[in-house]
């Protein structure tokens, strides 16, 4: 993996720096939420071009429901076709999601279309607060792949069965491109939080016998961006349905400035992706004299352990 500086050209498509492996995949993902509904949302595309489709779609759920049938929204589609001469820096996908550059590197206007049902629909601008950090750990989840992450202030509304909810928050984007194959079979988590616009973290954490530990990630304070040296993520899991309760994260970054995050996980939505499911949790973190902040714990785990843990429980 070469490590470089996200550019303007990274907002385009990376297809002519792929070869003709099948698992060749480029993503684009943005998430928002609205605290007080603890309502919490997505939109993420996973293009294929060596087979020329594009999947994904986009979510909204509450504490009313974590089936992706129950939640206020769900629309997950595969194997659509990739836009002939589409421009991802302008785009309107098969799969809903609507998406304009507005500043390179910084700033992008989100859409839906939801097909004429009428459900859900948006106007939303993300705002990025950090330049998009460069992954710095090939151990992590995402391995060898080109993968940048970034902070930013979401503002505008969704109209959700009719109602319009204004948004403003703190999310998160992120944009890979490499090779991701389906069978992927690791445990892993993705863990955000963001107090202001100066104060944050991530942490992507892999078990091992030792632990959940960080393999990537950084905090942000003072408006300073520094890669995480280590941390830990513990918590409890709610024995009727195994998912996260509660959330401890305690990280130092290189620098050995140290954060403690206390998250209580207030709705969520199980997500079944190929071969693993990511039960992603919205979040309210306590970390301390840093100030309350929200994010998610994506909490990722391939079925046949999932399953196995919940029958061992």
């Amino acid at each position: 993996m070469t490590e470089r500086r996200f550019e303007p050209r990274d907002d385009g498509f990376h297809f002519d720096e792929m070869d003709s492996d099948w698992w060749a995949t480029e993503t684009a993902w943005f998430s928002f939420h609205e605290p007080e509904r603890k309502l919490g949302g997505w939109f993420y595309n996973m293009f294929r071009p060596n087979i020329g489709i594009v999947s994904g779609g986009a979510w909204v759920w509450d504490d009313t429901a974590h089936l992706p049938w129950e939640v206020p929204f769900s629309s997950n589609l595969t194997a659509l076709p990739i836009p002939k001469e589409g421009d991802l820096r302008d785009i309107a996908l098969p799969n809903g999601n609507i998406m304009k550059v507005v500043e390179p590197c910084m700033s992008y206007d989100l859409g839906h279309d939801d097909n004429g049902r009428g459900l859900f629909s948006c106007e939303l601008r993300f705002d990025g607060v950090m330049p998009p950090e460069p992954l710095t750990a090939a151990g992590s989840t995402f391995g060898s792949a080109h993968h940048f992450d970034q902070f930013g202030r979401v503002h505008g509304h969704i109209v959700l069965h009719g109602e319009r909810i204004a948004i403003d928050c703190y999310g998160m984007r992120d944009r890979t491109w490499g090779r991701r194959p389906e069978n992927r079979p690791r445990r892993a988590g993705y863990i955000t939080g963001m107090t202001d616009p100066d104060t944050g973290f991530l942490a992507v954490t892999n078990v091992s016998p030792e632990g959940e530990k960080a393999a990537y990630g950084f905090l942000r304070r003072n408006g300073r961006t520094v890669p995480l040296a280590e941390g830990m993520r513990t918590g409890e899991r709610n024995p009727a349905t195994g998912h996260s309760s509660t959330v401890r994260l305690d990280l130092t970054d290189q620098e050995g400035r140290r954060m403690i995050a206390e998250g209580e996980a207030v709705s969520r939505i199980v997500i079944n992706r190929h071969s693993f499911i990511d039960i992603n949790s919205l979040v309210r973190w306590d970390c301390g004299a840093d100030g309350i902040a929200w994010g998610e714990e994506q909490d990722m785990w391939p079925m046949h352990h999932f399953e196995k843990m919940r029958r061992d429980q």
